[in-house]
């Protein structure tokens, strides 16, 4: 080789190195500032061409030894379960054992439909209208075994929140009769088919159903936050079922996208059933597949999912005309992976969601903007402008700084959010983007409304209201005292704390809500739920 070729190669290499390189940096930095040395922690990878490019690990695996995380640590992986079994009806579809149209009654006859069309297609893409049975009184129930049987038993008799695809709304119901149906058509546990014809086939020798009372080797454990760190609340794994009772580790999840991408279990034409963007009856679309969410990335398309369950966060994303893959997993449901696997993946790409640049506009041209606007999607959004600076708040929530990156384009800081106003003789209209997701909306003549306050009251009339107050039968809500703050928690929902306007009268800041304790010889006797133009009363439970 010549010393010209010499130097053409040198140059070649070392700019390569050098992006690599750059790229570790990058990610590095952003990975080390959300997940801390002491805290729980991730584990991450990045791989792109099916070549992993970055994997590594942060904080602790488990806080009580003081183990730091390895990269081979095991999660459970929470609903990113949805893609295994999703894809397991996929392969029992190719066999001819079942038809994404036959109807759950074929399967379960004496399920209680209502007179409605239920099929696999609505379990597998969220557009069944089942009542979701983690929308219930899931403390109830979680620390019980249970069979699939009597799972589907616990919710099978609630009724329906819509008719079948009619609405779009996430069910971990609906995965629940998919793994039952697989286990009717194949003959095996669900553990078992997943076991058998997907983890030893694509060798992901570190991925099982969760058991908690087995002994599993690099097992993470579980934390969740109150009054901070704590061991996570105990679930029944038979519960998440699946829907989400998976465990496994990144690289097990970067194997499991390589075969995805390369059709090992089923066939191109039938995976891509699993990455549509399906529509309801009207035509509309939901944004979801079959086990996977369709998204984008700074203009990239893209399919992810993620996954929470008791002590336990997970994302991942695969874009598909980059063929990059990211997969973070933790071990706290305190520090969610998403937004940072989003960035992480741009970075990855090439499309970095940092590089938004500010402009200045007069203060004019701001003030066209400020108004209440009323969304298609029943949102309100508050522009109010203060100082110069431009806030979006909506109704009930926090306020949010907007930036200018054009003279109609304002961006959320922190965010992958964008208001786009439009503003012509008559009105002006402005839409709201999250992504793939936006919803337009109008500026109104209502005035902006004045920021509640929120005032002082003493420990001794809070005590008052502490209790359990019963909405309606299965559905309480839980008012605690923790370090002089009122707590609400409704069934089945977060916690959130609740702000007094005035000594009987308590609103929530993240959502426009509010609570009217209603008050007999000092003590409560019950509270009216102030929410969505509604009043619904609930007496306190002895």
């Amino acid at each position: 080789m010549t010393i010209t070729k010499h130097l053409i190669l040198l140059l070649l290499v070392i700019p390569l190195f050098s992006f690599a390189q750059n790229l570790e940096e990058k990610f590095d930095m952003l990975l080390q500032e959300k997940y801390k040395p002491e805290n729980p922690g991730a584990t991450v990878l990045i791989s792109k061409q099916g070549k992993i490019i970055y994997h590594k690990a942060f904080g602790m695996a488990n806080m009580e030894l003081q183990v730091p995380m390895k990269p081979e640590n095991i999660f459970e992986i929470g609903s990113i379960t949805k893609q295994f079994t999703s894809v397991a009806i996929l392969m029992l579809m190719e066999h001819g054992k079942l038809a994404i149209e036959d109807e759950i009654t074929k399967f379960i006859p004496d399920y209680p439909t209502h007179g409605k069309k239920i099929t696999i297609h609505h379990l597998l893409n969220h557009t069944s209208g089942i009542k979701s049975y983690t929308s219930m009184n899931l403390s109830e129930i979680a620390p019980k075994d249970m069979t699939p049987t009597e799972l589907i038993d616990y919710f099978k008799n609630e009724s329906m929140d819509f008719d079948p695809g009619t609405e779009w709304r996430y069910n971990n119901s609906g995965y629940i009769i998919l793994g039952f149906i697989i286990e009717k058509v194949s003959g095996q546990a669900y553990e078992d088919f997943v076991e058998e014809h997907i983890f030893k086939k694509l060798q992901m020798n570190n991925s099982r159903y969760g058991h908690k009372g087995e002994i599993i080797k690099n097992r993470a454990s579980g934390y969740q936050t109150r009054d901070g760190y704590v061991n996570a609340n105990y679930l029944s794994m038979t519960l998440p079922y699946a829907a989400g009772a998976l465990m496994s580790t990144v690289e097990d999840l970067h194997k499991w996208q390589n075969a995805i991408n390369t059709n090992i279990l089923v066939k191109a034409e039938t995976i891509e059933k699993a990455f549509q963007n399906t529509k309801l009856n009207n035509g509309k679309p939901t944004y979801y597949g079959y086990g996977w969410s369709v998204n984008e990335v700074n203009g990239s398309p893209s399919i992810e999912h993620g996954g929470g369950i008791f002590g336990y966060t997970a994302y991942q994303l695969y874009i598909p005309e980059e063929d990059v893959h990211a997969a973070i997993l933790t071990n706290c449901n305190c520090n969610s992976p998403t937004d940072i696997t989003i960035r992480l993946a741009a970075i990855a790409i090439d499309k970095s969601y940092d590089n938004k640049e500010k402009i200045v506009l007069p203060k004019e041209a701001l003030k066209k903007m400020v108004g209440v606007y009323e969304f298609e999607d029943s949102a309100v959004r508050i522009i109010t402008l203060e100082d110069n600076q431009l806030y979006s708040q909506r109704e009930g929530s926090s306020k949010f700084k907007i930036f200018p990156k054009n003279k109609n384009t304002f961006f959320f800081e922190n965010s992958f959010s964008e208001i786009q106003f439009t503003a012509n003789h008559k009105k002006v209209e402005a839409t709201f983007k999250n992504r793939i997701n936006q919803s337009k909306g109008v500026k109104t003549d209502k005035a902006i409304p004045s920021e509640k306050k929120a005032i002082n009251v003493s420990e001794d009339i809070l005590k008052q209201y502490v209790g359990v107050y019963e909405i309606k039968k299965g559905f309480d809500l839980s008012i605690t005292l923790e370090n002089g703050k009122l707590i609400s928690q409704a069934t089945g929902q977060p916690p959130f704390e609740i702000h007094a306007e005035t000594e009987t009268m308590f609103f929530v800041k993240e959502f426009p809500a509010a609570l009217e304790f209603l008050i007999e010889n000092k003590k409560a006797t019950g509270v009216v739920l102030h929410q969505g133009g509604k009043k619904t009363p609930a007496k306190q439970k002895e």
